[in-house]
């Protein structure tokens, strides 16, 4: 017989069991109303890569994203956060959002980010979900204004409205009063105005975040967030006041990032009360300085320290009272002296970076000593020495060094082999003069990053196609022997001014579908240049120039639709410009100057509407300046000079709306990443008289030179709208007329030359009113009459005006006559000059007879016609003279003949 313990026992393990089967069973089917309300909501959604593909059968519990009580099978939750890192390509939700949501009764947490509905509003149904306590709706593309009745949401403990665009609208006052919130996120969504003051009732706020907004003001009751462990405020603009002192009052902060944000003046010793300060970002500001004893001790717990980017001076701060930094950034500020050795005591450091200041002195060993932990080592653009031995071995395995500008050389080295780990190394200009060791080869298959630019190091670079490396930069060194393999998912590739040698064919070898900026110029490359380029076809920047290449310029240079610069000044190209270019619609920079280029300037070059800098100069192309060239309307630098370009200028220059106006053109400089700026090259072009090669000035360029040609004709009038032009170079052609009137309105003319042309006619008295003028050659014309008066026209040599047989005056021999008045004083001659009409003296006398006959004439004549008695009295008049006449001539007639 069973006993009565063992029929216990099993009717316990029954009820668990069936208890076990019934939450089970919960957990998996969910409740009929509110899987029916699931598949509304996914039918008002457009899920092309099939997110809710689960959402099928009727266990919608075990449905993605979807989430139930264990107890009551209820929907809890609804976790649609598109969101995956794992992905090549984000995946979304879009559509609408269904209010059958409402039928989710017990839904406390709605998390819908990183999907895209489109820019429309968040719905209003929305605010009647009051049970709701988190709701995530970042990154979504909402837009508008935020819907009044989210205000009811009085539960709530998150709210995420981050990266959305709420049209510059301030935050709603509403948001005070969910008083139950611990977690804000508003950053990233175009709020302005000041931050709302009823963000000060959020007492039991955890983490606000009002990053990348437009406020303005900060308000003093944001102070009474003393429960705040997290605070962002950057990436806004206040105006250039102090970091506010109540911050200090929060004294259970953890993180305070206060970057971007328009502070100045010094750090407030306020902060100094926030003991538990873990994560301090001050960066990008204007701050002049930190109270010490802020960094000492009462410090201990705080791990980052981000302050590059502002005004700090002097000495660096001593931080030895900062045992927990495990991250260091002092960047971009003006710290002078050395490097303390108290920096090598900070065993957990991980992040060093102490580049753009004005650091000297040694660094040695000792200021390493103790960085084991150590992964990250920036001390780029200072002044200082390395001082180690070669036979070093460090604490650390850096992921990231760069060593720029600092003095590492004169030989590569050797303590690099020890680091395995090595992804990003730089030492661009570290005065190294060595050869490539053999090891550095063994390096590249796990560097991301090498640039070891304006260097002295010298030998052969192997097959770069196995490796992984995205950007390398070896220019303005002396490597030698043929172009490698590149590196097939390169983003930037500069391999300029080396010695490189040979064919350029090896870059066909591979698609290069990543790659965006490659530079090949100032090396010793030649033969005919590969027809492959569509291979690249992200390429935005190209520089083959100052090489010996021979053959045209390829066609398939057509399919680069995304090329912006491209430069072959001086590599030996020849033939006409291929037809194929009318398609890089995007370029803003073409210069093939100094090339044996033939043909005409095409037509189409008129349809690259983005062109800024265009130069042709010393080539051989022919024919005409096309109209159609006044079509590039943001020209800033047009170069065809030392042409054989013949005809007439086209009078269409006054749609050159870029030489009109003040407004620097986008050029000069590549901005890529860490690695600073990228200076290219603009090709070498005449100004003030000499040839030169401009750099990181160009945007500031505005150039027309059109000398050395054969161009006949006037100078345009429409020359004169270009007020904001610096130089003007039209000299060594055959141009006719008169220089025009009003070229006083170019004020910011910097260097004019007209020189060795057939101008002629008086120099305009409006040239003297251009006060920025440097450089002046008029020489070598027809011009004549006096030059006119001025502080500007006199200051230039006498050669500016050289051979000019009809000038005179100052600094001239004096014109006829001794006058040194302004050669125009007569209003009506004025008139006529401002006008236009200037004449020659023959032209002059021509016209004052022809005056002198009309008035004489018709003065006569006109009153013998109108007056009766005065015809009769001249014609009695007439006959008296005739009679006394004749008297005269018979009297005169007899004397002659009796003698």
């Amino acid at each position: 017989m069973i006993s009565k313990k063992r029929i216990a026992i099993k009717f316990v393990v029954v009820v668990v069991l069936c208890w076990l089967f019934v939450s089970g069973d919960a957990r998996v089917r969910c409740i009929e109303s509110e899987r029916e309300a699931l598949l509304s909501f996914k039918n008002s959604l457009i899920d092309t890569d099939g997110i809710l593909s689960s959402w099928r059968n009727d266990k919608c519990c075990k449905w993605y994203g979807v989430e139930c009580s264990n107890t009551t099978g209820h929907v809890i939750a609804l976790q649609l956060d598109a969101y995956d890192r794992e992905l090549t390509r984000p995946r979304h939700l879009r559509g609408k959002i269904s209010p059958s949501l409402l039928e989710l009764h017990h839904l406390n947490h709605l998390d819908l980010s990183h999907n895209d509905f489109g820019g429309i509003p968040i719905p209003e149904f929305i605010g009647s979900m009051k049970q709701l306590q988190h709701l995530y709706l970042s990154w979504s593309n909402f837009s508008g204004s935020i819907p009044p009745r989210l205000g009811n949401l009085i539960n709530l403990r998150s709210l995420d409205l981050s990266a959305n665009d709420f049209g510059g609208i301030p935050i709603p006052e509403f948001v005070g009063s969910m008083k139950q919130l611990q977690h804000l996120d508003l950053s990233w969504s175009n709020f302005s105005g000041s931050i709302p003051p009823q963000l000060g009732n959020l007492t039991n706020l955890r983490s606000l975040d009002l990053n990348d907004n437009d406020f303005e003001t900060i308000p003093l009751l944001l102070g009474n967030l003393t429960n705040l462990c997290s605070l962002v405020l950057g990436g806004n603009d206040f105006g250039g006041i102090q970091i506010p002192e109540f911050i200090g009052s929060m004294k259970e902060l953890q993180h305070l990032f206060l970057y971007s944000s328009n502070f100045s003046g010094i750090v407030p010793p306020q902060l100094g009360n926030l003991t538990h300060i873990r994560s301090l970002d001050l960066s990008f500001n204007s701050l002049s300085s930190i109270s010490p004893f802020i960094l000492d001790s009462v410090f201990e717990s705080l791990e980052t320290l981000v302050l590059y980017y502002n005004h700090f001076t002097g000495s660096m701060p001593d931080l030895r009272g900062l045992p927990s930094l495990t991250e260091l950034n002092l960047m971009g500020n003006n710290f002078t002296g050395s490097v303390p050795l108290s920096i090598g005591q900070l065993s957990k450091l991980q992040v060093l970076d102490l580049s753009h200041n004005s650091l000297e002195g040694v660094a040695s060993e000792s200021h390493f000593s103790k960085l084991d932990k150590l992964k990250s080592l920036d001390l780029s653009f200072n002044s200082l020495i390395l001082d180690i031995a070669p036979n070093w071995s460090p604490p650390f395995q850096l992921k990231i060094m760069r060593l720029g500008r600092c003095n590492v050389g004169p030989y590569f080295p050797k303590w690099l082999q020890t680091q395995t780990n090595l992804t990003y190394l730089n030492l661009d200009g570290a005065n190294i003069a060595d050869e490539a060791p053999w090891w550095l080869g063994s390096m590249f298959s796990r560097l991301e990053e090498l640039s070891l630019s304006d260097n002295r190091i010298s030998g052969t670079i192997q097959n770069l196609s196995s490796t992984f490396i995205w950007y390398l930069d070896l220019s303005y060194n002396q490597f030698s022997g043929p172009i490698p393999l590149l590196p097939p998912y390169a983003d930037a590739i500069f391999l300029g001014g080396n010695m490189f040698s040979g064919s350029v064919s090896s870059i066909c070898s591979t698609r290069h579908p990543d790659l965006q900026y490659l530079d090949l110029s100032n090396n010793q490359l030649a033969g005919e240049v590969p027809n492959c380029w569509e291979k690249m076809s992200e390429l935005e920047y190209l520089n083959l120039a100052n090489n010996s290449f021979s053959g045209k310029i390829r066609g398939s240079f057509g399919a680069l639709h995304n090329l912006n610069i491209l430069q072959m000044h001086g590599s030996g190209f020849s033939g006409e410009l291929p037809y194929s270019l009318r398609h890089c619609q995007e370029l803003s920079l073409l210069d093939v100057g100094g090339n044996k280029l033939t043909g005409e300037i095409p037509t189409w070059i008129g349809r690259l509407y983005q062109m800024q800098f265009l130069n042709f100069r010393g080539n051989k192309l022919h024919g005409s300046v096309p109209p159609k060239i006044c079509n590039l309307t943001n020209i800033h630098v047009l170069d065809l000079s030392i042409n054989n370009l013949s005809s007439i200028i086209p009078d269409c220059f006054n749609n050159f709306t870029g030489l009109a106006s003040e407004d620097a053109a986008y050029a000069g400089t590549i901005t890529f990443g860490a690695n600073g700026d990228i200076d290219y090259e603009y090709s070498s072009f005449q100004w003030k008289g000499k040839v030169s090669e401009y750099r990181k000035n160009l945007g500031l360029l505005k150039l027309i030179d059109l000398s050395s040609n054969r161009l006949v004709g006037n100078i345009p009038k429409s020359f004169s709208n270009m007020s904001h032009l610096r130089s003007l170079n039209l000299s060594r052609n055959s141009l006719t007329g008169h220089i025009i009137p009003d070229i006083g309105r170019m004020e910011m003319l910097d260097s004019l030359d007209l020189s060795h042309n057939q101008l002629s006619g008086k120099i305009p008295t409006s040239l003297a009113e251009i006060h920025t003028l440097g450089v002046l050659d008029l020489s070598n014309n027809n011009l004549s009459g006096q030059i006119p008066t001025g502080t500007q026209l006199q200051s230039f040599n006498a050669s500016a005006y050289a051979d000019n047989d009809g000038l005179c005056g100052d600094p001239l021999p004096i014109c006829p006559g001794g006058s040194l008045r302004p050669s125009i004083t007569n209003p009506v001659e004025n008139m006529n000059e401002k006008d236009g009409d200037n004449f020659s003296f023959m032209q002059e006398v021509g016209i004052s007879m022809g005056f002198g006959f009309i008035f004489g004439f018709w003065g006569v004549v006109g009153s013998f016609i109108l007056k009766k008695s005065w015809r009769i009295a001249f014609f009695n008049l007439l006959d008296a003279v005739g009679d006394w006449f004749y008297v005269k001539m018979v009297v005169f007639v007899s004397k002659w003949r009796r003698s």
